[in-house]
């Protein structure tokens, strides 16, 4: 492990494990012996939607990787010495999950891809419940008033209500995991799974990413990766994403209604310095985490940055696992890897 201060060579900088831009906090976070240890080498696909079982001491995650059809999906076994890493298929598939939590008792993801071929059957971006107990999924909504979401990037419950407020931008089609062009503009909604209604909460952001609660539910945090982004003319293909610096690639903090319903004045916190913040979750104590390319980067609720943990590989998004929820597993392009740390993750029940 190599924990390095401002004021550091550029070389030294470089090759750290952990770079700390608030001394005091910064090393309060890492504690007297953090780690940081690449576990497993992957594709280069993307990897997504860690959720930890706590129950059964797995992290499930998604691979989205074509040409073999964005599946299987796969699980880190962490009552292994060391950690097992395999693949697995629910069913029916749950096609590119690419946002995921834990709510009672079974995963929820956001299913980001739509094909008319999965499986035996036709699936559509989607909310998507797993019962890892039962393997079996179910779907819970794919559409607003008749229009198919574009991708579910990423989701969060809001710890109080039980609502499920998630980010709708337009990825699958740039990046061809669906065949069916955007029908609804980028978005971030509201769905509650007593009445199955689904209410937009911001149609402001330019593609919303990650979505984030702090722990008492009453600031919630989207991301704006617009940077990475391409047209959405149904003429024009599946474009990909080129980045582009100068355009949005910035955390906003919102304040939540005070009963739970409505994202209300929002704000700037973070400009993410070195690519897109995408994956986005809150720790225990507030601290907000951002994947940012090749590392993640620890923040404030003010958004300061504390620190970041450096990677030789892009992060997409982390969890956190274990008894006390201070091992933060992070995934990506082409890499797992782990950090130890004294940084608590929020419980998911």
């Amino acid at each position: 492990m190599s924990c390095l201060a401002n004021g550091s060579a550029l070389s030294e900088v470089k090759s750290a494990d952990f770079v700390v831009f608030d001394k005091e906090r910064g090393l309060e976070i890492l504690g007297s012996k953090p780690s940081y240890k690449f576990m497993f080498a992957v594709s280069e696909a993307v990897h997504e939607a860690p959720v930890y079982v706590a129950s059964q001491n797995k992290l499930y995650l998604s691979q989205l990787a074509p040409p073999a059809g964005y599946l299987p999906q796969l699980v880190v076994d962490l009552n292994q010495d060391p950690p097992a890493l395999s693949e697995f298929l629910s069913d029916p598939p749950v096609y590119a999950p690419n946002g995921g939590t834990f709510r009672n008792g079974k995963i929820i993801w956001g299913a980001s891809g739509g094909n008319r071929s999965v499986g035996g059957g036709e699936q559509r971006v989607s909310l998507r419940t797993l019962d890892p107990e039962t393997n079996k999924t179910t779907n819970l909504v794919n559409n607003y008033y008749g229009f198919y979401f574009n991708t579910i990037d990423d989701l969060a419950v809001h710890p109080r209500t039980g609502d499920i407020w998630f980010t709708d931008p337009h990825y699958s089609w740039f990046n061809s995991l669906t065949d069916t062009p955007p029908q609804l503009p980028s978005a971030s909604y509201r769905y509650n799974a007593s009445s199955g209604a689904v209410m937009v909460v911001d149609d402001s952001i330019g593609q919303p990413n990650g979505i984030a609660f702090n722990p008492d539910g009453t600031t919630v945090y989207i991301s704006d990766t617009a940077a990475v982004s391409g047209p959405v003319d149904p003429d024009a293909g599946h474009p990909g994403t080129p980045f582009n610096a100068t355009h949005r690639r910035t955390v906003y903090a919102f304040d939540v209604s005070s009963d739970g319903t409505q994202a209300l004045n929002k704000r700037p916190i973070y400009l993410a310095a070195g690519f897109v913040p995408d994956g986005l979750k809150v720790a225990a104590n507030g601290y907000i985490l951002a994947g940012t390319g090749r590392g993640v980067d620890v923040l404030d609720p003010a958004g300061q940055l504390l620190l970041t943990i450096q990677t030789n590989y892009t992060v997409q998004n982390f969890a956190w696992t274990g008894p006390e929820l201070k091992t933060l597993w992070l995934m990506g392009n082409g890499g797992i890897s782990k950090v130890e740390w004294e940084l608590a993750g929020q419980e998911l029940k």
